[in-house]
């Protein structure tokens, strides 16, 4: 199944990483881009049923059919938010696999945008030595950590700026097209020579990529 709907302490990762967000107190309107054999599914998962704890206002809460990839998917929201929600000039890019991100986390990044960052990203410092190698498995080099970070999600953009970030590489703002791109958000916003400030990142904002990953989300959402 799509990792975002693997359920983790029986609740969807989706649905654990949009509560996240408006349990923050800083976000007025969530999009979710899936593809679009799973929107009817996701579109339940946020309609609410008896006995379960609401995700928050459904009006708020927006699911839309996302494109091949990441990239295209984030493109598309920025297109449908623009059009829906003009007066939005802060846009959190998230994904689901940072299902555990603290809501104090997102609050800090939208203070940074507000106080005049363009774009923010939180990171943690890497903690274990990085070699560089060849194809062949040969030791090329040893990078120095000191200055190396790992980057989670959400990160904090102004909306103008990732949208002209996403058509320089080269996604129509109006119908977004599919290019391929390896770059995150915030590298977009690199290759535009604009700067990406950073704030201090959270342990449980870790990404659940792997089934040892899912194995220690499992034990920290039970304790």
């Amino acid at each position: 199944m799509p990792k975002a709907l693997v359920p983790l302490g029986g609740i969807p990762l989706v649905v654990r990483a949009v509560r996240g967000l408006l349990d923050s107190g800083s976000v007025d309107h969530v999009l979710v881009a899936v593809r679009e054999a799973d929107v009817a599914r996701v579109r339940s998962l946020f309609a609410g049923r008896p006995g379960q704890r609401p995700v928050g206002d459904a009006a708020r809460i927006e699911v839309l059919t996302g494109g091949a990839d990441r990239a295209s998917s984030v493109a598309a929201a920025l297109c449908y938010g623009a059009r829906q929600h003009p007066e939005a000039h802060t846009v959190l890019v998230h994904d689901a696999a940072h299902a555990l991100t603290p809501p104090e986390l997102v609050r800090i990044l939208v203070t940074s945008v507000a106080e005049g960052a363009d774009a923010v990203v939180p990171v943690l410092p890497v903690a274990d030595t990085v070699k560089e190698v060849d194809a062949d498995g040969r030791v090329l080099g040893t990078a120095d950590r000191s200055a190396l970070r790992t980057v989670q999600t959400p990160q904090a953009f102004r909306m103008a700026l990732l949208r002209r970030a996403y058509r320089e590489a080269g996604f129509d703002p109006e119908c977004p097209g599919t290019p391929s791109l390896s770059a995150d958000d915030a590298g977009l916003v690199e290759r535009l020579g604009e700067p990406v400030h950073t704030v201090p990142g959270d342990p449980l904002a870790f990404k659940i990529t792997t089934a040892w990953d899912l194995r220690v989300a499992e034990l920290l959402v039970a304790t």
